[in-house]
């Protein structure tokens, strides 16, 4: 069984009279031990996806399984349980982290929400907590405001794996960092999964950084899920034109492009287009791309893909 199991979810919400479709039928797992990279452009749907798994925003369809229990029926006390077990990392390490409080406010607020420890034992496990990702102890009497943004987002780090959850959702959580310090955050939550056996669903819009922290990757594009497949074989051999454009536009020193960059933008997921949703950029397009909605379907080597003219093998 696996740890979290995301089947056939939808996310709509109503403005003006039309209906904006952040995600649209995504079905997905993630089993124990395993980091699942999100890959996709912003506004494809993955935050919102996010915000659903750990009930910040409820679905309009779908159900989100964790460990066997279906996660849109709680309420209460075995809500609050489960928010436990499944924990987030925030992208921005700046507005995260709330500036009235310190340090240590800000490590022993879960354990106080959720009625872990004494006094003392919490601040124990602050510190600790601190110690785990390479900040001393001292650190619990500062403010965030003191911290440059690798050390905030550290911050957030230990935050996150202070309840000693099984899962963590990180939500882009190195895009707003320096190269250098992104490798840093990189080898932390590589380490902490080492360590505590964590699982990790890896939001990102940077196809580079998933290959180097991922075990399978998930390419979304306008709220649906369009290939998916070990990093192996989605970097080896990309079935989806757009999982090919995403991997053209990583800079590699050396490599001659061999595919023209997308044209145009994200379109609107009020007025998502017919047939593949895709088909607007696709230099594949062809008239059955308008006309009908391609399934995610295997495709060899484990992999699946949503797309017309790459059924078996990877595009030409």
């Amino acid at each position: 069984m696996s740890l979290l199991s995301v089947e056939d979810l939808h996310v709509g919400y109503t403005a003006g009279g039309s209906v904006l479709r952040a995600v649209d039928g995504v079905s997905f797992t993630v089993e124990a031990g395993e980091t699942v990279g999100l890959v996709g452009e912003s506004g494809c749907g993955k935050s919102t996806l996010a915000k659903v798994l750990l009930r910040l925003v409820d679905p309009s369809a779908g159900r989100v399984v964790f460990d066997g229990t279906d996660v849109g029926g709680l309420k209460g006390a075995p809500l609050k349980a489960y928010r436990r077990q499944a924990q987030m990392v925030f992208q921005d390490p700046f507005a995260s982290l709330n500036p009235r409080h310190t340090v240590g406010e800000i490590l022993k607020g879960p354990l106080d929400v959720h009625g872990i420890g004494a006094r003392q034992e919490r601040e124990a496990a602050a510190g600790a907590a601190l110690e785990r990702v390479g900040l001393p102890r001292e650190a619990l009497r500062r403010y965030p405001h003191e911290f440059s943004g690798g050390q905030r987002q550290r911050l957030g780090i230990a935050r996150a794996l202070i309840l000693s959850p099984r899962l963590v959702i990180c939500d882009e959580p190195v895009s707003a960092l320096d190269l250098s310090i992104q490798a840093q955050i990189l080898n932390l939550l590589s380490r902490m999964k080492a360590d505590l056996g964590l699982s990790y669903l890896f939001i990102s819009h940077d196809l580079s950084v998933v290959r180097y922290f991922a075990d399978r990757v998930l390419v979304m594009y306008l709220g649906r899920i369009v290939e998916s497949g070990s990093w192996q074989a989605i970097f080896n051999r990309p079935l989806h034109p757009y999982t090919r454009a995403l991997m053209e536009a990583v800079p590699t020193p050396g490599r001659r492009r061999h595919a023209a960059p997308l044209s145009g933008d994200l379109p609107s997921a009020r007025n998502v287009p017919s047939g593949c949703r895709f088909h607007p950029r696709c230099p594949l397009s062809t008239p059955i791309c308008t006309e009908a909605d391609p399934v995610l379907r295997p495709a060899g080597a484990g992999q699946r893909v949503a797309c017309h003219h790459a059924p078996d093998g990877a595009l030409q």
